[in-house]
């Protein structure tokens, strides 16, 4: 075998890992972000696959790929391309004038493969193969103006508040870029539109309460310093980053689960896990028992109307 390639078991499988000493994440210099190669990013999948597979099982992917590292352009690929091995998972999903092909992570091989070929992160679908049409998560993206992170704490508590109100269990998860997501696990039983109106109903209502710090607007312009509740995500072909997912910034940070009692922690930043402790962070199993708690939006919509007086 050339010395520039390796092979990693996965479970029945061996997968090829080339140039793994091919640096994707530079350091900075100052200690502050640290040097990541290719090889670190499938030991890292690796390891945070077990905790990671469940949220990838079964749902449409598109993958961000950096084949030179941050430094290198970017691919965002929904196709799978021919070359792909004929053990990967696949499915076929129409689209305006064709289809797409979306890649489907459903093993360890699969992830691994996906490292190697530098997808740095994965970005799922809310929906699963089978039921495309039907999310079972519904996802609210907190997004700062600018790095404030003190305004995604708040806005998260504010947000946090208003789903126990609805009697809807959620989520949280460090994006690994500026904000948070806030994730409520649903049952299947409603389409996308459904879904992101709901999300928008809640998003408005919140926004309506406090209009100096949250806005629904779209267009940036228009926001001003105010953090902006995203629902867009709720959308049929639209993908969320994928919990232990790494994201493409210095220092190789992950999107990593945490407890609400967690928002607490001084030193909680969107980027406070990489690939050094995210797996060690999530062994602790933040998101105990939630996800398994889809509830339909009925109830919750009838409770929102009330509080909206519609």
């Amino acid at each position: 075998m050339s010395g520039d390639v390796r092979t990693v078991r996965a479970g029945r499988r061996t997968v090829e890992v080339h140039r793994a000493d091919k640096v994707l994440f530079p350091g900075n210099g100052d200690g502050r972000a640290k040097e990541y190669t290719k090889g670190d990013l499938v030991d890292y999948y690796r390891s945070a696959a077990p905790l990671m597979l469940p949220h990838l099982r079964g749902r449409p992917l598109m993958l961000e790929r950096h084949p030179d590292g941050l430094d290198g352009p970017r691919f965002m690929q929904k196709n799978t391309p021919d070359n792909y091995p004929e053990w990967i998972s696949r499915i076929e999903v129409p689209k305006e004038g064709g289809t797409v092909c979306h890649t489907v992570c459903d093993d360890l091989a699969t992830l691994l493969y996906l490292a190697d070929q530098a997808s740095l992160t994965l970005h799922r679908w809310l929906s699963r193969v089978g039921h495309l049409h039907r999310p079972d998560r519904m996802v609210f993206d907190l997004d700062p103006a600018g790095d404030d992170f003190a305004a995604v704490r708040e806005a998260a508590v504010l947000l946090g508040e208003l789903l126990d109100e609805l009697q809807l269990p959620s989520a949280l998860m460090t994006t690994g870029s500026r904000g948070l997501h806030v994730v409520v696990p649903l049952n299947g039983r409603h389409g996308f539109d459904a879904v992101r109106e709901f999300a928008r109903d809640v998003a408005d209502t919140l926004a309506e309460a406090h209009p100096d710090r949250l806005t629904t607007a779209v267009r940036k312009k228009e926001r001003g310093d105010r953090l902006y509740l995203d629902v867009g995500r709720n959308a049929y072909a639209q993908t969320a980053v994928a919990p232990l997912a790494v994201r493409a910034r210095p220092g190789a940070p992950v999107a990593t689960p945490l407890t609400w009692a967690q928002l607490d922690d001084p030193a909680l930043t969107a980027r406070r896990w990489t690939v050094a402790d995210a797996v060690e962070q999530a062994r602790t199993d933040p998101w105990a028992g939630v996800m398994s708690r889809g509830r339909s939006l009925g109830p919750a919509r009838r409770r929102l109307d009330a509080l909206r007086g519609s």
